[in-house]
């Protein structure tokens, strides 16, 4: 393609609606070749040194020169395959498979891992505002005895580990659940662990219960959000001088443990009546517009 078709291109990519890009990055089958990383996107950043580049932010970029993640491995196995969801950039590949070996010798069974990002990146159809540039993995709480056939790892099937009538977590809890986060949020590489809330009311109890153990900064690292019942979202930072990639604030210090008392509230409070909420008028989501480096990557 030459440059006036480029430059046409990548215009025509920054008008368009980031919904009307999710099936363009979802109906693309493989990686970025990592022979055309560095003339794809160093054009406009000098001293790129990776051959494997996180562009932009963790809800709106791209990925180039992605690695798949094998579908089995010591301690892990790959779901729902079929959603080509099994590609992250090279150190997101390293940390589940060093991740799950860990586990395994302590005795966990195998780890089933769910979405992680597409072969190039981007944003999907549905499902996830995040996991667009290689770097977020979600680990179910549900484990494996033995291999799962093909046909069960499509339709996996789920444990909640959260009691939807309360703030609190359910008989399905194990010391293994807060040992899967807890051992996740202790790596350098890890900038958050996403969990239920309840869950991490959870970590904060027992923390709480042997104080004077330890120390417990990685608890800061672990962070409420909305679902997360049946698995944990982690999440790396950026690597070391990539400076395509933007990574988020680190959480503030401590364990985090007095926020819980507004989830508590959120979720517990009487939901509001489907008509009120329809009554109010939604406002447009601002537009997202990707980095301009990641116009490239569907050009191949």
């Amino acid at each position: 393609m030459n440059n006036r078709w480029l430059i046409f291109f990548q215009l025509l990519l920054l008008l368009i609606p980031l919904q009307g890009l999710a099936n363009v990055w979802s109906d693309i089958k493989t990686p970025y070749s990592v022979l055309n990383v560095k003339s794809a996107v160093a054009a406009s950043v000098t001293d790129i040194e990776s051959e494997s580049l996180a562009i932009g932010s963790y809800a709106n970029g791209c990925l180039a020169g992605a690695d798949a993640l094998p579908l089995a491995g010591e301690g892990y196995q790959v779901i729902r395959t079929s959603r080509n969801r099994y590609y992250g950039h090279p150190e997101l590949i390293h940390f589940v498979e060093e991740f799950a070996r860990k586990l395994n010798k302590s005795g966990s069974d195998d780890l089933l891992v769910a979405d992680l990002s597409m072969p190039r990146g981007g944003n999907f159809v549905a499902g996830h505002a995040s996991h667009q540039i290689g770097l977020d993995v979600d680990i179910w709480f549900r484990q494996a005895a033995k291999l799962q056939t093909l046909e069960q790892r499509e339709s996996p099937q789920e444990l909640s580990l959260v009691d939807n009538n309360s703030f609190a977590v359910n008989d399905s809890w194990q010391a293994v659940h807060g040992e899967m986060i807890r051992l996740a949020a202790e790596s350098p590489q890890v900038a958050r662990v996403f969990v239920n809330p309840a869950i991490k009311q959870k970590l904060c109890e027992q923390i709480q219960a042997h104080s004077a153990s330890s120390n417990n900064n990685w608890l800061s690292k672990v962070r409420p959000w909305w679902g997360h019942k049946i698995h944990m979202h982690v999440r790396l930072s950026c690597s070391e001088g990539d400076k395509l990639c933007q990574n988020q604030n680190p959480p503030v210090s401590g364990t985090g443990c007095e926020e819980l008392s507004w989830w508590k509230q959120q979720i517990l409070q009487p939901k509001k009546s489907a008509q009120t909420s329809k009554d109010k008028k939604k406002e447009p989501k601002p537009v997202k517009v990707k980095p301009e480096q990641c116009a490239q990557l569907l050009t191949l």
